[in-house]
């Protein structure tokens, strides 16, 4: 008998951690920061209900810090197993959890020099040093080959096309099939490849972050190219707050590809993010996990200049020429873009772009639903730049498109749980595939067991 319990990503989107537990052994599928409002961001700071060290391993289906964030924390409360995923996941989990890691400390830091904070001392979740003690414990995992981990679980990975590396994790264990969706990616993605199919399991928990809506089918080069050259032609910037790992790779493809179509003109791009930088020079060397040929990824890897040090960083804001400005968060949450948007939000020439999914208590979503001012650095910043969203770049399936990979399996699952979605996403996804597919469907509660 197998019990599952979501310890985040249920009744959310964030925080994905997934629990099965059988015969006193645990394995955790996923181990994410919540992010997002605070009533959620503050359950970082609480303890786990079991003790990091009773759990035997754990299973990344990807390294978005929704989904590997909380991994240093669980090393520094006592964690001590390995961590499996793929290769192309521990690279870019390598990149995340260190930057993370560094942020938390500056953020403390510049916390506790200006007094923002109202904890004295203001303290990081977790430091560098515990993420670097956090990549010590990976294990790279080959697609499609059964690997046995600590517990006595097999686990597999295939292809999920929504970044390096992502991966849908069905685990064997005790005789029963579970099956863990992680984030689906979209088909037909310029960059990245379709999800692949799963042809059965027992148990199945599939993300629900677009579950109830569907992409819009505008192309995204037009959109994209349509945005810079209105806000270039009235001398404005356009300041992009980008997902460093994913996002910002599929944007500079765009951008090149209009760049090689003749249109922005000699606008100047960069990519203000070090991690960014980083993840874009990974998109080479794992070609087998997107679609571009090497010529054509090296060559959009190209189109930007690259900011790498803070005073760089500091002279292109300074810069008040038209320019696109492509800078890590991708829902504002921190990093380098809100310094861009405390210079160029006041400003109605300029626009700032988002181009996916943001959550509920995030900038990001606060200016896309319209606020005229938000809160950067303890300072309240009036938002009177054009805001725009371009939702066809997400990297998540829409409704259509988790059904469409739901189609692929052979037999109903006995139970379908919808996790990683805000309340109205999981219970539409929900309706629809009761609906079309007949199944057994239920959106789980965080802290909720489940028997298998």
């Amino acid at each position: 008998m197998i019990t599952l319990t979501s310890l985040g990503g249920a009744g959310t989107v964030t925080g994905s951690k997934h629990l099965l537990e059988a015969d006193g052994q645990r394995l955790l599928v996923d181990c994410g920061l919540f992010q997002g409002l605070k009533r959620l961001r503050e359950q970082n700071w609480q303890p786990l209900p079991i003790p990091a060290a009773s759990i035997d391993a754990v299973v990344l289906t990807h390294a978005h810090l929704d989904h590997s964030g909380y991994l240093p924390r669980l090393v520094k409360d006592g964690y001590r197993g390995r961590i499996h995923a793929s290769s192309a996941t521990s690279d870019v989990a390598e990149l995340i959890l260190k930057d993370s890691a560094h942020i938390q400390e500056k953020d403390a830091e510049d916390a506790n020099r200006h007094g923002y904070s109202k904890h004295k001392p203001a303290l990081p979740l977790y430091g560098v040093h515990d993420a670097e003690r956090t990549m010590e414990l990976f294990s790279d995992v080959a697609f499609h080959e059964e690997t046995r981990v600590a517990g006595g679980a097999r686990v597999t990975l295939r292809r999920a096309g929504h970044i390096l590396g992502a991966a849908t994790v069905q685990v064997d264990w005790k005789g029963t099939k579970v099956v863990f969706s992680g984030d689906l990616g979209r088909y037909g993605d310029a960059t990245m490849v379709d999800p692949e199919p799963v042809e059965e399991a027992d148990y199945l928990l599939v993300e629900s972050t677009y579950g109830d809506r569907k992409h819009e089918t505008r192309d995204p080069d037009e959109a994209l190219g349509d945005i810079i050259e209105r806000t270039t032609q009235r001398g404005g910037t356009v300041i992009i707050p980008t997902f460093a790992v994913g996002r910002a790779q599929s944007l500079l493809y765009h951008l090149w590809k209009l760049k090689q179509a003749g249109r922005l003109g000699l606008v100047p791009i960069y990519l203000d993010s070090p991690m960014a930088i980083n993840a874009t020079d990974l998109l080479c060397k794992h070609l087998e996990d997107h679609r571009l040929p090497p010529d054509v990824c090296s060559a959009s890897c190209d189109i930007a200049t690259y900011v790498r040090d803070v005073e760089q960083s500091k002279a292109v804001t300074a810069d008040r020429m038209p320019k696109v400005i492509l800078a890590a968060s991708g829902m504002a949450t921190g990093g380098r873009v809100l310094h861009h948007i405390k210079a160029y939000g006041p400003d109605h020439r300029n626009t700032i772009l988002f181009s996916g999914f943001q959550a509920a208590g995030t900038r990001g979503r606060a200016m896309v639903e319209g606020a005229k001012e938000v809160k950067i650095h303890g300072q309240w910043i009036p938002i009177n730049a054009e805001v725009q969203n371009l939702q066809m770049l997400s990297a998540h399936a829409d409704a259509d498109e988790i059904l469409r990979w739901l189609s692929g399996f052979r037999r109903p699952p006995k139970k379908t749980f919808i996790i990683h979605g805000e309340p109205n996403a999981s219970d539409a996804l929900r309706l629809k595939i009761e609906d079309k597919l007949g199944w057994d469907c239920v959106v789980p509660q965080m802290m909720e067991p489940h028997t298998l």
